[in-house]
Formats: structure tokens, sequence, C-alpha cells
């Protein structure tokens, strides 16, 4: 989880890393974990919430993925950023604002090299999306926006979800971490409504945690149920992602009770 800005005149927080047994942790100057890494399997994806953020891949063709673009909003410890690089093969690109993080994580968590199909910019998330060269060519925008204290996201209003609405692709989704000891989980969920519209977005119950990963649908959809199940067992087969496990915690938020 990492911040999109921060005041100038406040230094950035320095990074460290820890380690238990077979998983590696990154941090930001305090005990909270903003990211790790299966020491073993790097390109993997440890941490259950993250493993949700890739919910979108429940609405596309299994068949285009290596095709499309992702973007994550805060590289963390580049777990998302590493995945849609390596394993969906796709174009993956990252703004991280903490020049600290960039380098440990290629130092300590086998982040690769910028190259054709991987880019890490060091920007402010909330400034960079606005450039005209971003609009309208992600298939899905990942949004891990936190602080070095984790005690709520950063960029969380309408008007920069309805910013990362711009990004996307008419198939394109944004999956939003949403956590904190100081959010509102309501008023977080009310801002993506109204920025993607009602029909548009899906939630995870929190995981056990308090992480709760919120996805909205550039344009909506609303497959029905076997249609899902269908597509979770060609991503868990084909990604080891518990996909199929998903569909027992994930409904439209239209849906709610």
């Amino acid at each position: 989880m990492r911040r999109a800005s921060r005041p100038a005149v406040q230094p950035l927080p320095d990074v460290t890393i820890s380690e238990d047994a077979d998983v590696r942790f990154l941090h930001l100057g305090t005990e909270w974990i903003q990211g790790s890494m299966l020491i073993d399997a790097p390109f993997d994806i440890e941490l259950e919430y993250v493993q949700r953020m890739m919910a979108w891949l429940l609405f596309v063709d299994p068949e285009s993925v290596a095709a499309r673009r992702a973007l994550q909003l805060g590289l963390g410890s580049a777990a998302l950023t590493k995945f849609c690089f390596k394993k969906l093969r796709m174009d993956a690109t990252a703004i991280e604002l903490n020049p600290q993080v960039l380098a440990v994580c290629r130092q300590w968590f086998k982040l690769p090299p910028d190259g054709p199909r991987l880019r890490v910019l060091l920007a402010d998330a909330g400034e960079e999306i606005r450039r005209a060269d971003h609009l309208g060519r992600y298939d899905t925008v990942q949004v891990d926006l936190y602080d070095h204290e984790a005690a709520a996201p950063v960029l969380d209003h309408a008007g920069f979800y309805a910013d990362v609405r711009a990004l996307l692709t008419d198939e394109g989704a944004m999956t939003v971490n949403l956590f904190g000891r100081d959010a509102s989980f309501d008023q977080s969920l009310q801002a993506i409504v109204d920025a993607f519209g009602q029909e548009a977005v899906w939630a995870f119950r929190p995981t056990r945690e308090g992480n709760t990963i919120v996805l909205a649908l550039r344009t909506p959809q609303h497959p029905g149920r076997m249609d899902l199940l269908s597509r979770a067992e060609v991503v868990q087969a084909r990604w080891g992602l518990p996909a199929t496990k998903w569909l027992r915690l994930f409904k439209p938020v239209s849906c709610a009770s």
C-alpha cells in the first residue's frame, strides 16, 4: 500500500524490509505491511487482498489478457506489477512517488528493469493520471494508495475516481483497496458509485485483516453466475488465483441488502 502525494516540505518515509520464514515484507518506517513477496515464488501474489485486486479478470476473455494494459497506482512491493508483467504477459505501468520504494523493489522484490512492456513512473499519481497520454489507455487500474501509517486512502473522493474512470478502455475496470483505521468504507464506496454509477460497482467482503476490495467497471456488466464460474475456473487453472472462492465473497453493490 502506498500514498500518491504528500506536501513537498515533509520528507518521504524510509523504506525497510523484514522477513518471516519464506515471506519478505516491505514497510515504510512503521510496522505496517505495505507489501510482501514469497521468496521462492517472487512473481506470485502472496497477500489475499492483493489477489482479489485481480478480480477484473472475471470480466474479460482470458485469451485477450496478454494484449491488454495494466496500471498500478502505488507500487508497494510490486506484486501486482510483477504479476501483470510476468504471469499475464501484459503491458504494465506503475506510478510511485517514493524513489526508495522503486529502488527496494528492484533490489529486494525482483522487480525487472523498465522495458518495452514495463515502466515505473516516479510521480504524484493524482497529478500524473490527468495527463492526456494516459486517458482511455488501460484495461485495469489497480489503486492501493496509503501513507506509512496506513490510516486511510490518500486519494479517496469522487473527483479522483472520475479521473481513474477516464483512464479506462470501454472494457476496463478499476480495483481499489479500501482499508484504514480512519477510513469510512461507506463514504469511500459512495464516492466510487458517484464516479462510476451504482450498476458498475462490485465489492468483496472484507478480509480478516480488514481490507475490502471494490471493483468498478467502465461499462457495467452483470454476467450470470454460471458464466462467472466458468471464467473463474479458467483464471484459477491458468494463473493460480483462488477465483472460484471469490464468487462466494463478491457481488454487485446494487444487489446489497
